[in-house]
């Protein structure tokens, strides 16, 4: 495992991302975690049967076997406790058959051989309304939720790479993860549920258990080797466990967001008009060089490094002419330097990154690079932190095609007639060369 052991010397060797302190011992986020409330109840529509939400594919299977009923996109109601029990209340009411589209089975066969099974279903246009009543109190009940946990100030939880504790509004860990442990789970504003969150993941590295493919290793540095040397530093997007952490999936009646994304390619492949003024990437989560501050698009994250700590990168890859491959080993040498505490401009090294930034800010050394040789070095290929979005955005530098374009007409090239084919074969350049060579 590579560490940065801060050498008095300042020579930097590391060729791989870093690497990151394990936890100490009965150091976790465990104090903070809450107790969960108890887990509702399923109940049965016709007896007095009844199971835990968990094990709600025992309850169905006994309505299927027991009542002969089939309830169509289970996975897709919002309540499903409360959805059972309002049917429970309205088959007291009516019979089954008032509600429920019946179908025979062996109809061909003889009546005694024949069964009859009952699907409820949201084309009956009172569970449509009770799906969507259902889903717009879901709805409404995470956004308020959402809207607690951004504003909440009391936040208080230990990073789970490394020992620092962070206290004040979540987005503090969050953007501290994404930047230092090249692990996120997406903009704060997008998260629900944050707490839960936190408590799944870390529950899963306490069991030694990778966070993307969750196979499991026989100790904390076999597990960190396999995440940082697999680019396993993130959740697997497809575990419909995470699904409830994010409020696009409660965003549409009967969609997961995945749905949802499909649904948006499709509507501009199958769009005629060509204007793609209004289309917007994804968000990328790109971090500053100096701060915590992640944006979603490059011309944000570029206007808060100007602003907030005057340095401009494009200022500095037009003055030093900076190709592709340098202004990589630049943001690598850069993000490097801070992280050892150490100003990337007079080399002074300190015992705390807020005292080099602080130092950097104080002497006007944001803008001050060191000669080329000693940032321009194979070393600063490689990333400083895995996932670093900057690194993808940046662009090649206009002058190499200003260069290219310049050497193609130091060369003139001169067409020959061909005008008059039988003149060009008796006078060709060709024709003269082979002669001499004969």
């Amino acid at each position: 495992m590579a560490t940065n052991d801060g050498s008095k010397d300042g020579h930097d060797s590391i060729l791989e991302p870093l690497c990151f302190p394990e936890v100490p011992l009965g150091v976790c986020g465990a104090e903070a975690r809450h107790h969960p409330p108890p887990e509702p109840s399923l109940l049965c529509l016709f007896c007095s049967e009844s199971t835990p939400l968990s094990q709600k594919d025992a309850l169905l299977k006994h309505l299927l076997l027991q009542h002969k009923l089939l309830i169509a996109d289970v996975k897709l109601i919002a309540e499903l406790p409360q959805y059972l029990l309002y049917w429970k209340g309205r088959f007291l009411e009516q019979p089954v058959t008032d509600f429920c589209s019946v179908f025979r089975t062996n109809s061909t066969g003889p009546v005694e051989k024949q069964e009859e099974y009952f699907l409820l279903c949201d084309v009956l246009p009172e569970d449509r309304l009770l799906r969507e009543k259902l889903q717009q109190k879901r709805l409404e009940t995470v956004l308020e939720q959402q809207q607690v946990e951004r504003d909440n100030t009391t936040f208080q939880r230990i990073c789970m790479f490394c020992n620092e504790e962070f206290t004040g509004n979540r987005s503090s860990l969050l953007n501290h993860m994404a930047r230092e442990h090249s692990f996120s789970i997406g903009l704060p504003d997008n998260v629900v549920f944050c707490e839960d969150f936190l408590d799944t993941l870390q529950n899963k590295l306490d069991n030694l258990q990778c966070l993307y493919c969750e196979k499991t290793f026989r100790d904390k540095t076999t597990l960190k080797d396999h995440m940082r040397k697999k680019n396993h530093r993130r959740i697997n997007a497809s575990n419909q466990e995470y699904d409830r952490f994010y409020v696009i999936n409660y965003l549409e009646l009967g969609k997961t967001w995945e749905e949802v994304q499909s649904e948006d390619d499709r509507e501009f492949v199958e769009d005629d008009d060509d204007d793609w003024s209004d289309w917007r990437a994804h968000p990328v989560s790109v971090v500053c060089l100096f701060c915590d501050h992640q944006s979603e698009t490059m011309e944000q994250i570029y206007t808060h490094m100007k602003e907030a700590h005057g340095f401009d990168l494009h200022k500095l890859r037009t003055d030093l002419n900076l190709r592709f491959y340098q202004q990589i080993k630049l943001v690598n040498f850069i993000r490097r330097q801070i992280h050892q505490s150490s100003c990337y401009g007079c080399q002074e090294k300190f015992d705390s990154k807020a005292e080099v930034l602080g130092h950097i800010q104080a002497q006007g050394h944001v803008m001050k690079l060191p000669d080329v040789s000693t940032w321009d070095q194979p070393q600063y290929y490689f990333p400083t932190y895995e996932n670093d979005a900057l690194l993808c955005t940046l662009s090649d530098s206009d002058a190499d095609e200003d260069q290219e374009t310049n050497h193609s007409l130091d060369v003139p090239v001169i067409a020959e007639d061909v005008s008059d084919l039988r003149e060009l074969r008796q006078s060709s350049v060709l024709r003269k060369l082979l002669k001499n060579r004969s």
